[in-house]
């Protein structure tokens, strides 16, 4: 337990990325954390495509690539199942839960588990190429950006790994356990941490650049667009921040903590709160554009695609709401509470639930 939550409401930090090729799939889409996605998605309801039942509970959020869903799982295993009809193509076993989203690029699956080390698997023999061993558990999910992958560690360590040798390039001391994917940009990395401060990292130095205090613990990863960094914290509030000055742009207050991560589009700002509800903010002028309210608390991040907002509520449904004003196009009961974020891939959404079943709908 840490400050009265269950270990497991990081995994909402823990997300996706979808991809349909040999390239790069990570959490949020891409190092900056957008939260959108390149592949349309169904803006009507249709059927249920397939379900998967993993052997224990989910947490960690579904990653898409090359006709592949990689799912985490807390028996330690990750599940690589078929984009097309579910099907289990293969597992890794690491020796602990696995929450955070797993990364790939190219031939290489990525996988930060609680054993406390960073596992690079050959997708096609399914052999460990190299793991790297940190001092604590890993919830971050890994990211990938120039031939190295960036992750932080529960033992306050931010790290820049060589994603061909597995070589640590770098390791920066947060002063505070990590829980956050890092969002590279503008030649830095940022990331939250449980002491309640935001930091920007030099990406070739490992230096500190800047560093903006919001002295409440941050689940929620950040997300780049633009001139700002938009993160939620344990504050109850949404903060844009200038990613060359660290100066507060501004910061929205909602009725519950934020752990879900933002995504960005369109000049709007879309998070989900612990208080019940989905937001859209106005990127320049901060004003609240449209809410929605769910029927349980969201840890879930928005994942947009074709003019809808996916996402999940521990109430137990997906939800698909119109990006524009917030009105619901439709949802979907896995009648099991989500903390995941979904994925979308050739015109579906792919999500998995606390119970331990993946669901693929279209």
């Amino acid at each position: 337990m840490l400050k009265g939550f269950p270990l497991f409401f990081i995994a909402i930090l823990v997300s996706l990325l979808t991809g349909c090729g040999g390239g790069t799939s990570m959490f949020r889409e891409n190092p900056e954390h957008s939260g959108v996605a390149n592949s349309s998605a169904p803006r009507e309801l249709d059927k249920l495509v397939w379900k998967y039942s993993a052997p224990s509970k989910v947490y960690s959020s579904p990653i898409v690539s090359d006709g592949t869903v990689y799912v985490g799982c807390k028996d330690g295993s990750v599940y690589a199942l078929d984009l097309y009809d579910g099907h289990l193509k293969w597992s890794f076993a690491t020796k602990d839960n696995v929450e955070a989203s797993v990364a790939v690029q190219g031939d290489t699956l990525y996988i930060g588990s609680w054993d406390g080390y960073l596992y690079a698997v050959d997708i096609d023999s399914h052999e460990l190429k190299w793991k790297f061993r940190t001092a604590g558990l890993i919830y971050s999910a890994p990211v990938i950006e120039g031939g190295v992958v960036y992750f932080g560690s529960k033992d306050k360590h931010v790290y820049a790994v060589d994603a061909d040798t597995g070589a640590e390039i770098w390791r920066f001391n947060a002063k505070a356990v990590v829980y956050t994917s890092p969002a590279v940009s503008n030649g830095m990395v940022f990331v939250g941490t449980l002491n309640g401060y935001v930091r920007a990292i030099n990406k070739k130095s490992g230096q500190e650049q800047w560093n903006y205090a919001i002295n409440k613990a941050v689940y929620s990863s950040p997300s780049v667009h633009g001139e700002h960094v938009y993160i939620g914290a344990d504050d109850k509030r949404l903060h844009a921040i200038n990613i060359d000055t660290g100066q507060l742009k501004w910061k929205k207050k909602t009725a519950g903590k934020l752990f879900s991560s933002p995504a960005v589009l369109d000049n709007k700002v879309y998070v989900g709160s612990t208080d019940n509800y989905i937001y859209a903010y106005d990127e320049e002028k901060s004003g609240r554009v449209w809410e929605y309210q769910s029927q349980g608390s969201v840890y879930s991040s928005p994942v947009i695609a074709s003019d809808t907002v996916y996402i999940g509520s521990t109430d137990g449904y997906l939800y698909a709401l119109y990006a524009e004003n917030g009105k619901r196009r439709w949802r979907y009961n896995v009648n099991s509470k989500i903390y995941s974020t979904p994925a979308i891939a050739d015109g579906m959404v792919i999500i998995s639930a606390v119970n331990g079943e993946v669901f693929a709908i279209k």
